[in-house]
């Protein structure tokens, strides 16, 4: 059966004195942790991720966020599951929790759904094609579908907090369609308002206790075409808190903050020349922080956590003398080994791209950015692919003779190269992730943590007019990482000038690798 209750004032403020040793702010009311388990990238068939949410759970983190379009909708199934299971073990009540949830995205079940609505002839309306397999929408009639699925997969009566999810990807579409801004503005702001209007109405009819909006462009300048004013929305709601003789139920803003991205505390984008932070802080609404660790600068991503350092130094000479090695024995293959084996073309052809991890480096393994990115494509790509080429070799029945020897050559030599490229990758990471601890401990002494996501998560938590730092903590380390973090108190204070300085080293360039 579906869980009645939903967040209280009392119930948040009773899980937040059972962790004294932790920060709460309030939100709309409630007491929610200082960070927050963001529901990005979780897999509703990972039990590490399923046991680290439940891990935060039970050790003071009681807020949780989530979208229709994470995972498919998994994400929202597998953190409805165990939010069912603590509340049936006793462990929390759903009272405790916070639940924040995120609508206007069109991918997987949802994009079909969206052609089979076309198909009927009942498209969505105001539905925005954004790219292939992408579409975006906050028309009441999306939004009032969207929540009754979200509720089903949470298994919630009530949601508590209900974003329209990047609403902005309106004025993207607009600006390559070579709409005139004036116009693109105009209709945003119009659908933005029916949006509003609708999830007032939800919030009448009990299925949400408060709404907001996620942007990636609240903290933009003003001259980004798709840029996101709050004050104009916050204009909105007043104006229809007006007419319904009451209060509106805006409550809560998310947006995208980090060492690399100050925007949001940084850049005077609203009236009277405040920052996005000020005049939410100003307007009493909650501030919810997304990317903490992720910075994105440019077109480059980096991830702001510390990397080990290697157990020996790999030069560019040794990562090149490896990947030749790999290339040479892998050409063996294509010339020596597939020839004689009883197998079709489009075998063969399988074999020799998922055995080509030299040839796929020769020339090209500096292009992999950083060191969290070449170890999320060897584990995710690379290893995945070799691995199965070789089983397949390996179990071969009236294998030819060589074969073996061939195997075991090239397991020997891909496991060398492999480890060459990742000690590179992570000396250059070690380095460049120490230098971006030093600069934000230069920008202001109290970021001091013992890590790099630490101090990343505390800059942000110390810093006025933020409520929460959503982390994607899909792993008990990293659940461990941030509470280590979350039991040294970070008093919130104006930290614009350290702001402007992290922003200032940034800019220039940090120094050294990734």
């Amino acid at each position: 059966m579906p869980v009645t209750d939903q967040a209280t004032v009392s119930a948040t403020q009773a899980y937040a004195a059972q962790f004294p040793q932790l920060g709460y702010r309030s939100l709309n009311g409630w007491q929610v942790s200082e960070a927050g388990f963001g529901g990005y990238r979780i897999d509703p068939e990972s039990e590490p991720h399923r046991e680290a949410l439940i891990h935060a759970l039970r050790s003071g983190i009681n807020l949780v966020d989530t979208s229709s379009n994470y995972a498919d909708g998994g994400s929202e199934v597998m953190i409805g599951q165990v939010l069912a299971s603590l509340i049936d073990e006793g462990t929390v009540t759903r009272a405790q929790v916070v639940v924040v949830s995120k609508v206007g995205y069109l991918q997987g079940q949802n994009y079909e759904l969206s052609q089979q609505r076309k198909a009927n002839g009942r498209p969505f309306p105001d539905l925005v094609t954004y790219a292939d397999q992408l579409e975006h929408c906050i028309h009441p009639e999306f939004i009032a579908d969207q929540l009754t699925r979200s509720l089903e997969q949470l298994n919630l009566q009530t949601l508590d907090v209900y974003l329209l999810h990047n609403p902005e990807y309106y004025l993207g579409w607009a600006h390559r369609q070579g709409m005139p801004e004036a116009v693109a503005e105009s209709e945003y702001y119009r659908r933005l308002e029916l949006a509003l209007r609708h999830l007032e109405q939800e919030v009448q009819d009990g299925r949400i206790q408060c709404y907001g909006i996620s942007s990636n462009t609240f903290p933009a300048p003003t001259s980004d075409p798709q840029f996101t004013s709050l004050s104009k929305i916050l204009d909105i709601a007043h104006r229809i808190a007006q007419e319904n003789g009451g209060c509106h139920n805006l409550r809560v803003i998310q947006l995208p903050m980090n060492l690399f991205e100050p925007g949001a505390a940084i850049y005077a984008n609203q009236p009277g020349e405040k920052s996005v932070l000020e005049l939410a802080q100003e307007a009493g609404l909650g501030v919810l922080i997304n990317r903490p660790l992720n910075a994105i600068r440019g077109n480059a991503l980096s991830r702001l956590a510390d990397v080990p350092e290697p157990s020996y130094p790999a030069s560019k000479f040794e990562v090149s003398t490896a990947v030749d090695m790999s290339v040479r024995i892998e050409r063996a293959l294509q010339s020596d080994i597939l020839p004689a084996l009883p197998l079709d073309d489009a075998t063969r052809q399988q074999l020799l791209e998922y055995l080509a991890v030299g040839i796929l480096l020769q020339g090209q393994w500096r292009a992999f950015g950083t060191y969290h990115n070449w170890r999320d494509v060897r584990g995710r790509f690379i290893l995945p692919r070799a691995r199965s080429g070789v089983n397949f070799l390996a179990n071969l029945e009236n294998s030819p003779p060589g074969l073996d020897s061939w195997l075991e050559g090239y397991v020997n030599t891909l496991n060398t190269t492999l480890a060459a490229v990742t000690a590179f990758y992570q000396g250059e990471g070690h380095h460049y992730a120490r230098k971006v601890k030093e600069k934000a401990v230069s920008a202001d002494p109290e970021w001091q943590a013992e890590t790099l996501s630490q101090t990343a998560v505390r800059a942000l938590r110390s810093t006025q007019g933020v409520t929460s730092v959503l982390v994607g903590m899909r792993q008990k380390a990293y659940v461990e990482d941030v509470l280590a973090g979350l039991r040294q108190p970070a008093p919130p204070a104006d930290r614009r000038e350290a702001w402007r300085q992290m922003n200032t080293a940034v800019t220039a360039g940090i120094g050294g690798g990734k």
